[in-house]
């Protein structure tokens, strides 16, 4: 008696090739880097100081008290002293990081946003439409970042909205032109191939098959971004044309603290440093990753 052999529907998507997607790894390899160890404690500490200011702040951010304007550190019960108006610097300082976050945080995934979604369609779909694209890109990439930046500011006028549509608006083209690189090499990978032969749409392959092969590039670019955008806002404050007072602003405390850098130059130190820690932090964790995913593609 012979043994009927029951044949199982063949599953077409088993065949694909699975794509190990590089940015799940990253978590576990930064470890290995000492640059994005310490990059990320930085980073952590200016997030948990922007988180707990309510908690961390000694003083009311807002609180004028021109009796006491002016003091130097550890005066009067204040940590970093006060400004010219007789606000805690301590303070300012710790609600200033909320800024600068916020407006870093929020112009980087408005770039992200514009500059993947173009860098996808420009490379996977090529011909007149990666042309016209590019040629977009590379209008862009013609004029200096921080003056189109400030020009767009002083069209729409100062105030974080507008400071965070600026930036987001002028640093799109970094996105764009390394995923469209990505995606040039990645389309024409035998799992692409295979996706289109099984009649998945093209939304679906960008989107599914495409796009997390991209990752890694873009939490790159995405880190050492956030450091631009905080320094662009501080300059955009400083300038004048960023956050407005009586908003705490690290840029604005730069400013406001070159009128009396011979008097009281912690008004303009403390800012500063604040400024520099926290890009530091980003730009070592951006080259951390960058390092560990350059490491990684190398021995795959």
């Amino acid at each position: 008696m012979e043994l009927s052999k029951q044949v199982q529907p063949e599953n077409k998507t088993s065949n694909l090739p699975k794509r190990s997607i590089p940015f799940r790894e990253l978590l576990s390899l930064l470890t290995k880097s000492k640059s994005a160890l310490i990059g990320g404690i930085f980073v952590l500490i200016v997030l948990f100081c922007a988180i707990f200011a309510p908690i961390i702040a000694t003083h009311d951010p807002y609180e004028m008290d021109m009796s006491n304007r002016l003091l130097t550190p550890m005066e009067d019960g204040h940590i970093l002293g006060t400004d010219q108006y007789g606000r805690d610097l301590f303070t300012r300082i710790i609600y200033g990081a909320r800024v600068s976050l916020e407006v870093g945080l929020v112009s980087v995934v408005l770039a992200m946003v514009i500059g993947v979604t173009l860098g996808l369609i420009s490379g996977y779909y090529g011909g007149w439409v990666d042309t016209i694209i590019m040629r977009i890109v590379d209008i862009f990439l013609s004029f200096p970042v921080l003056l189109l930046a400030i020009a767009l500011v002083a069209a729409l006028g100062p105030g974080i909205e507008n400071v965070i549509l600026a930036l987001g608006f002028v640093y799109w083209t970094n996105y764009a032109r390394i995923v469209r690189a990505n995606v040039l090499s990645v389309k024409e990978e035998e799992y692409i191939q295979a996706a289109k032969t099984i009649g998945s749409n093209n939304f679906r392959i960008i989107f599914y098959n495409i796009l997390p092969n991209c990752l890694a590039p873009i939490v790159v670019v995405a880190t050492l971004g956030l450091g631009t955008a905080i320094v662009s806002e501080a300059t955009l404050s400083f300038l004048g044309l960023g956050i407005q007072p009586p908003e705490s602003s690290w840029g604005w405390a730069l400013a406001f603290g070159m009128k009396f850098i011979r008097e009281a130059p912690h008004l303009s130190i403390y800012p500063g440093l604040a400024i520099m820690f926290t890009v530091l932090g980003f730009n070592l964790l951006g080259d951390g990753i960058r390092d560990l995913t350059d490491s990684k593609l190398k021995r795959n």
